[in-house]
């Protein structure tokens, strides 16, 4: 039977699980469990899934050091990204996360790009619904990006090898913005991942970020899926790092590491429905080679870009799958797995 569990792992242990605790501060971490799969949310950090996996299972997302250290962030417009890392929902497009607030003037006049909008990046989450396989949580209203996020997780009954993320995002503001729903899940640089591409590349643009020591990025597009290859980089290089923007052939991620095969499928959208400056699909990659606790694969997807009227909203989904994998880490192997993997979840 499937079966929900509350958490309290921030100064509330001990505590009978409920929607929040005495201060009526958020909850620090809600599990969701079955059979199939456990999931982890913290609304205290705006709704940030902090962990994914088979029941037992090593963590399949790369969580920050600052989970621990900082789990009571202060939001500010002046602040700095905090790396929490794990799984988060920006509002895009990234070159207007900051031309339209009037709170930090400065980084307006630089159309920063970073950091990402703290309101919705760590401000507490209010729990709005939470039963027995689901919860529902209201993010807070942003006057950086003028939007406030409705997140909800569920695992339904019939299938309790998936997991439901959906996202409203509603237009706060009296007059109209333009934004598009952003899903970052940050995995291990190790992980392996698929996406499906057209057979002749046709629609992937891969930017290498050679600063600061790092190397370009090497991928393969064989068989019409895109991977990132981890080849060492050249001598005196730290490791690689770049970008990937895709115009995906079908509407999934997959990714292989610690023991595991996972699945991210969601809604495909024709290029014109994307922002020009985003991918459907966005593959980022700091990779250090030897170097323990460090590096990051992040496996993001661009909702359709849209104008909303005061009080307009729009949504999008994202449904995560998972399955033990006891092959061999090689290419073929993997991909023999994953075809099954689609298959058994009706994924095309």
């Amino acid at each position: 039977m499937l079966r929900l569990a509350v958490v309290l792992l921030a100064a509330a242990a001990g505590a009978s699980p409920a929607h929040a605790d005495e201060t009526g501060a958020s909850p620090g971490v809600v599990r969701l469990e079955s059979p199939k799969l456990q999931m982890e949310i913290s609304p205290r950090l705006g709704g940030r899934v902090l962990h994914f996996s088979l029941p037992g299972a090593p963590n399949l997302l790369r969580i920050g050091e600052a989970v621990t250290s900082q789990p009571d962030p202060k939001v500010s417009a002046a602040g700095e990204n905090i790396p929490y890392l794990g799984h988060e929902v920006w509002a895009g497009p990234q070159a207007g996360w900051w031309l339209d607030q009037a709170l930090n003037p400065a980084r307006r006049k630089a159309a920063a790009q970073w950091p990402p909008d703290p309101w919705l990046a760590h401000a507490p989450a209010k729990v709005i619904a939470h039963e027995d396989t689901r919860l529902v949580l209201e993010g807070a209203a942003s006057p950086v990006s003028g939007v406030r996020l409705q997140q909800s997780f569920s695992i339904a009954p019939d299938r309790p090898d998936t997991a439901e993320l959906a996202v409203e995002m509603r237009n706060v503001r009296k007059q109209p913005v333009s934004r598009d729903i952003w899903f970052n899940t940050r995995v291990h640089p190790e992980t392996r991942v698929f996406v499906p591409v057209a057979a002749d590349g046709e629609g992937v643009r891969v930017r290498s970020d050679t600063g600061d020591g790092f190397d370009g990025l090497v991928s393969s597009a064989a068989d019409g899926l895109f991977s990132l290859e981890l080849l060492p980089p050249s001598d005196g290089r730290q490791g690689r790092r770049g970008k990937v923007f895709i115009q995906p052939r079908a509407g999934w991620i997959a990714g292989f590491n610690a023991g595991q095969a996972f699945l991210i499928h969601f809604e495909l959208e024709p290029l014109a429905r994307i922002h020009p400056d985003q991918g459907q699909v966005e593959l980022y990659l700091d990779w250090r080679p030897g170097m323990a606790d460090t590096g990051v694969l992040e496996l993001e997807v661009h909702a359709p870009y849209a104008t909303l009227a005061p009080g307009e909203s729009t949504t999008a989904h994202e449904w995560w799958v998972v399955r033990r994998y006891d092959g061999p880490d090689r290419r073929d192997a993997q991909v023999a797995f994953l075809q099954r993997m689609l298959a058994e979840a009706g994924v095309e």
